[in-house]
């Protein structure tokens, strides 16, 4: 079947927007079945409706939901959708009690509407993405591309883009580039057959680099998108994004996810939940430290240096858990199945996780999160920094009471080197990929499934 183009049009935006005050109405009216049983014609509902349907679509454009979908994770894009809706519910909260009229409205109204519009919004981006993922195996719907490289890197995306896949690219020619001459002779014969190409890729590693302006050079009278594919697979990437610096364009590798904007968010996050959650677990608190007082001599709080944002030395509190003991200068024995020094109460704290409660007054200091690498001892970072790749990039965020490790059963003793390899992986793409909708739900597994693990002791 031949590639069908829809060219560069505003036609799915307008399509995304009409959905999505079709789902705010369609869910408003259904969530007033389930409460009143029957539709409500009261004008107070039907104003709050309109308003809430405009907060939804503002809400998407400043979040990021209209942006292309195409080439991107699924997960990634729908959590931008909760987060989108959830922000509109909480808008139109405000704009309730602003204007005093929280008495004309029904708050299970409200309540059951917002859940059933966030799940009405994301499943219907499921069967949008559904459905253009049909329509791409047909060939409908994709970009038209021209790949020109050499390399591993060029391999593997022609392996991966040759092929059946759902992003929407069609590679329709394809350059080996043997020479910057030869591949720029080439592709001028290309471009003179005057074929329609979207975007052509250039897929060369870095030491060919030079070449990519003469290709661009060959590619000045058309206006096929350019993108240029280093092949940056093998490079630990962290935050990375291409920023103007000086009036020059940097190829942000390795940069801090958490500047500007994004850290005053996660700053005001700790600060609110945390003081919220330390206010609430004051009483368990208060218990647990009478009885680790009761049941073994010495200091209720353990306190230990471990290494912050940019690596700098901070106190952080745990419950005590073992008898007191010392340890040999300069090491730090981790807790082990059966240690003897774990006592009975410690052991109960150790594996329903209960021992770290203190540190939410290491958040409310500043100097930890709520989410983030979980802060190893010094002994350990001065050992695995130079054993495990990229290691102390963990250190670019303030570490975290509660992490994506810790999720996913990657927490307690790190016996073997694989497992603190696992761990670093799994928090440098938390760092990579962090929205505040990660957050939450990182917290929310942690309550569900992150306190009790057998890797705990």
């Amino acid at each position: 079947m031949p590639t069908i183009h829809l060219g560069r049009t505003r036609l799915p935006l307008y399509l995304l927007i009409i959905l999505d005050f079709t789902v705010a109405i369609a869910c408003a009216k259904f969530s007033e079945l389930i409460r009143f049983q029957s539709l409500s014609m009261l004008w107070p509902n039907a104003n709050l409706i309109a308003i809430q349907s405009l907060l939804a679509v503002l809400c998407s454009f400043v979040v990021g939901v209209y942006e292309p979908w195409r080439g991107r994770d699924l997960h990634e894009r729908l959590g931008k959708v909760i987060w989108a809706w959830i922000l509109s519910f909480i808008t139109l909260a405000l704009f309730i009690v602003a204007t005093k009229t929280a008495e004309s409205y029904s708050r299970l109204w409200i309540a059951i509407w917002s859940l059933v519009a966030v799940f009405g919004a994301v499943a219907c981006r499921i069967c949008v993405y559904k459905a253009l993922v049909k329509m791409r195996s047909q060939g409908r719907n994709t970009r038209r591309v021209m790949v020109i490289g050499r390399g591993r890197n060029y391999q593997m995306i022609l392996d991966d883009f040759q092929g059946s896949n759902s992003y929407g690219y069609n590679i329709d020619t394809v350059i080996p580039y043997e020479s910057e001459q030869q591949a720029a002779g080439e592709l001028d014969a290309v471009l003179a057959k005057n074929e329609h190409y979207d975007e052509c890729w250039i897929c060369l590693p870095l030491k060919d680099s030079g070449a990519v302006h003469s290709l661009i050079e060959a590619m000045k009278h058309s206006t096929v998108d350019v993108r240029f594919m280093p092949g940056l697979q093998d490079i630990p990437l962290l935050n990375h994004k291409v920023s103007p610096i000086g009036g020059y364009y940097s190829l942000d590798i390795s940069c801090s996810p958490l500047d500007g904007y994004s850290r005053i968010v996660k700053a005001i996050e700790d600060r609110v939940v945390g003081l919220i959650i330390f206010l609430l677990i004051l009483p368990v608190c208060a218990l647990i430290a009478l009885a680790i007082k009761l049941t073994s001599p010495g200091p209720v709080l353990f306190k230990q240096y471990r290494h912050g944002i940019d690596g700098k030395r901070i106190k952080v509190y745990k419950f005590r858990s073992m008898s007191i003991h010392t340890e040999e200068q300069g090491k730090v024995t981790q807790a082990s199945k059966g240690d003897a020094r774990i006592t009975k109460v410690g052991a109960f704290l150790r594996r329903t996780s209960l021992d770290e409660l203190p540190q939410f007054f290491n958040v409310i200091q500043g100097k930890m999160s709520i989410v983030g690498p979980r802060p190893h001892a010094l002994e350990h970072n001065e050992y695995y920094k130079e054993i495990v790749e990229s290691y102390m990039k963990r250190h670019k965020v303030k570490p975290g009471i509660t992490g994506l490790a810790q999720v996913r059963g990657f927490r307690g003793e790190t016996d073997t080197l694989e497992k603190m390899q696992k761990r670093v992986e799994c928090d440098l793409e938390y760092m990579d990929r962090w929205t505040l909708w990660l957050d939450f739900r990182i917290i929310f597994m942690t309550v569900f499934k992150g306190f009790l693990n057998p890797n705990a002791y």
